[in-house]
């Protein structure tokens, strides 16, 4: 009878953790679909706007090199989406490639070899011939796109984090535990008592022990994932940036026309004397087909609705794991209303005497309901633990407009970028403090006492009723007692 009650006690608070789960998973997964689709409608409305404006402002000096264009863009879809792209070396990759091209189209009366447009590349960064775009962009850029992706990837790690750790089984120890709350009162005889809340929590902090270990880290990036918003606005904000990446192209391009004369001065001077072209035409005023305004992107108020409901709704889930307790006592279970001296304690209908545990597994040494052996942490859980740290570091290093490439689960999080000049009470609450992941598991076992001989049973068990009873009990509890989880 233990046995079934038992199976059926886990199985009913396995789903009543998977529907909390699936609630905070649903909010992360609506958040980073919001925040993507408005981030990838910036990029995508950038480059509708070069296809529909550079054709006419710069002829053929943009109809040529469509395709240098595109996969710009391209690489800054696959950077964002988390691709392992170094976005400096992409920019001055395409600035190159881009400078070769114009140079040999604003002068075909010219032979340029391979090996000249090598002398060419090498003196761009002394002679500027983009002007201050490059590293206008560069500079911007690399903030935006970093501050955007990571933001993005800490919901998607978020959300993760919930998944496998809403899959991690319930022990035997708990089952038991769980049994005896919610059915041993019909094997008594009691069975409108309904369990004190204090006993619920006990047994439920038991239970969730290494849930609760989650805190500190889940606190850490959400306060993180809060503070990379602030760099969401201003000139170099993510708004600004990736929806106006043609005005900076436009800038580049209407430099390179500007200054071609002194251009073509200086690199002759560095690199020699081209031969003439006998097939090739002169240079023609005809190429340079106008300009395009660079212009401000103004804010649409879409993103601001969108981080304001973001942080309030992080805010709120921020002690969602060692709420989980108290939370599932009282809107899952059907907790006793009356007096403290007519709820179920376990026991009998009484009051419930031993005091609430704290959070987490060390807190659970002395549980007097569930038997948690503290020096067996989770290891899935503690692995989850490692991503949020792991996290965490790349947004503090995203808010000081560093990137740093991913890390393993097997790896210590401790990597270049973990928050250099961003100030501890922002970044994350208690960031200086050691981390629940890091912490040594503590071993107050009394000393002389085997692990067997230290298990609680006694708090695992039902009382027993006399022995003539038990079937008429098991057909009682199974047919007339209903699941306590709502």
């Amino acid at each position: 009878m233990e046995e079934n009650l038992a199976n059926r006690s886990r199985a009913e608070l396995e789903t009543a953790l998977r529907d909390s789960s699936r609630v905070l998973q649903a909010m992360l997964a609506t958040q980073l679909r919001s925040f993507d689709d408005h981030f990838q409608h910036l990029l995508n409305d950038s480059e509708r706007t070069l296809q529909g404006t550079f054709p006419g402002a710069f002829g053929e000096l943009y109809t040529q090199n469509t395709r240098a264009f595109r996969d710009l863009y391209a690489e800054l879809r696959l950077y964002y989406r988390g691709a392992n792209l170094h976005l400096e070396e992409t920019l001055a990759e395409f600035w190159a490639r881009l400078l070769e091209r114009l140079f040999k189209q604003l002068h075909p009366q010219l032979l340029l070899p391979d090996d000249y447009l090598d002398c060419l590349g090498k003196q761009a960064e002394a002679l500027r011939p983009f002007g201050e775009a490059p590293r206008e962009l560069r500079l911007r850029a690399t903030r935006a796109f970093v501050a955007a992706r990571s933001f993005v990837q800490g919901l998607g790690v978020a959300s993760d984090v919930v998944r496998k750790v809403a899959q991690v089984p319930l022990g035997p120890e708990c089952s038991r535990a769980v049994m005896k709350l919610v059915y041993c009162a019909h094997c008594l005889g009691v069975p409108g008592a309904r369990p004190c809340p204090d006993y619920c929590r006990n047994v439920l902090k038991g239970c969730l022990a290494n849930q609760a270990d989650l805190d500190a880290e889940w606190r850490n990036l959400l306060d993180s994932m809060v503070l990379i918003t602030d760099k969401f606005w201003g000139t170099s904000g993510v708004e600004s940036v990736i929806g106006s990446v043609h005005t900076w192209l436009a800038e580049a391009i209407n430099a390179l026309q500007d200054n071609r004369d002194t251009l073509t001065a200086k690199v002759i001077q560095g690199c020699g004397n081209p031969k003439v072209n006998p097939q090739g035409s002169g240079p023609e005023e005809k190429r340079r087909r106008g300009k395009l305004a660079p212009r401000e992107r103004p804010p649409s108020g879409t993103l601001e609705k969108l981080v304001s409901e973001a942080k309030a709704q992080l805010r709120d889930v921020q002690d969602f794991w060692i709420s989980l307790p108290g939370t599932l006592c009282s809107e899952k279970m059907a907790l006793s209303t009356a007096s403290d001296d007519r709820c179920w304690n376990g026991m009998a209908r009484g009051r419930y005497l031993p005091e609430v545990m704290g959070d987490g597994l060390a807190n659970q040494i002395n549980n007097p309901e569930v038997e948690v052996d503290i020096t067996k942490p989770d290891m899935t859980i503690r692995q989850q633990i490692m991503q949020l740290k792991i996290m965490t570091n790349r947004l503090r290093s995203a808010y000081n407009g560093n990137d740093v490439d991913f890390q393993d689960a097997s790896d210590d999080g401790s990597g270049s970028g973990s928050g250099d000049g961003c100030p501890d009470d922002r970044c994350g609450r208690g960031a200086s403090r050691k981390s629940s992941s890091s912490r040594t598991p503590l071993t107050h076992a009394l000393p002389g006492l085997s692990e067997q001989e230290g298990q609680k049973t006694s708090a695992a068990s039902c009382p027993q009723p006399p022995t003539f009873l038990l079937p008429l009990l098991l057909s009682l509890a199974l047919t007339v007692a209903r699941p306590r989880w709502r």
